[in-house]
C-alpha cells in the first residue's frame, strides 16, 4: 500500500508569509505532532485533536542541525533567535550531544528550555543487598516497610491559603478608596505568586522526589 504524503510547511509560506519568521524545524515537528495526533484519533487511542489555546501553556520543539543550537557562558543560541541569557539548572557533560530543545512559555510569562541530549553509557552491575518497600498513603506521601513516613510539601495549598488571606483583607476595604487600591496591588502580587507556584508545582514535586531518593537509597545502608 502506497504511503500517503502530506504538504510540507514550506509550501504554505507563500500563502502565510509570517511562517518564514518561524524556525523551519519547529514547523516540521508541529506537523509530525499533528500527524501523530490524527493517527491516534483514527486508531481509537485518543480524541479528536484540539488547537492549542493561547491562554494555556505554549511550547515548540526544534532540533540540532549543523550546530544551530549552542550553549556558552550562561547563554543559549536557538534557531531564528539571538543569544539569550538563561539560568542553567545543571551543566551538560562534555560527552553529551545536544539533539533537540523544547521551549515552553507558562501562563505567567516565564520561559523554560528542556534540552534533550544523547550519550553512551554502560551501567555497572551492582548486587542488591537490601530491599525497602514503599506504600502509598492517603495522609502522607508514602510509608516505608519500616514504618517511616514522608509528608507532602503542600506547595499548591500554601499558595492558595496566602491568596485567600489577601482576598479576605480586600473584601473588608471600601471599593475605590486608597486602602482598597493598595490592597488590590498586594492581592495582584499574591495572585501572580499563586500562578507562579501553580505553574511550578510539577517542577517542585519532581525536585522533592529527586531530593528524597538519596535518603531512600541509604535508608538501610
Amino acid at each position: 500500500m502506497k504511503q500517503q504524503t502530506f504538504p510540507t510547511p514550506a509550501k504554505y509560506k507563500k500563502e502565510f508569509p509570517w511562517l518564514k519568521e518561524v524556525d523551519s524545524l519547529a514547523l516540521a515537528n508541529a506537523q509530525l505532532n499533528l500527524q501523530k495526533a490524527f493517527q491516534h484519533f483514527f486508531s481509537g487511542r485518543a480524541g479528536f485533536p484540539k488547537f492549542k489555546n493561547r491562554k494555556a501553556k505554549q511550547s515548540y520543539t526544534t532540533n540540532m542541525v549543523n550546530g544551530n543550537i549552542k550553549l556558552s557562558d550562561g547563554y543559549i543560541k536557538l534557531p531564528k533567535l539571538k543569544w539569550i541569557k538563561l539560568k542553567q539548572h545543571r551543566e551538560i557533560p562534555a560527552h553529551h550531544i545536544i539533539k533537540a530543545c523544547t521551549i515552553t512559555k507558562t501562563k505567567t510569562g516565564k520561559y523554560y528550555i528542556s534540552i534533550l541530549t544523547e550519550y553512551e553509557h554502560q551501567p555497572a552491575p551492582k548486587k542488591v543487598q537490601t530491599v525497602v518497600g514503599l506504600d502509598f498513603s492517603m495522609s502522607t506521601l508514602y510509608v516505608d516497610s519500616e514504618g517511616k513516613r514522608a509528608n507532602y510539601p503542600r506547595f499548591y495549598r500554601k499558595a492558595l491559603e496566602t491568596l485567600a488571606k489577601e482576598q479576605r483583607k480586600l473584601s473588608r476595604k471600601k471599593e475605590g478608596s486608597n486602602r482598597w487600591h493598595k490592597r488590590v496591588a498586594v492581592e495582584s502580587r499574591s495572585l501572580y505568586r499563586f500562578l507562579s507556584v501553580h505553574s511550578a508545582v510539577n517542577v517542585d514535586s519532581r525536585e522533592t522526589g529527586t531530593s528524597m531518593r538519596p535518603s531512600i537509597s541509604n535508608m538501610r545502608a
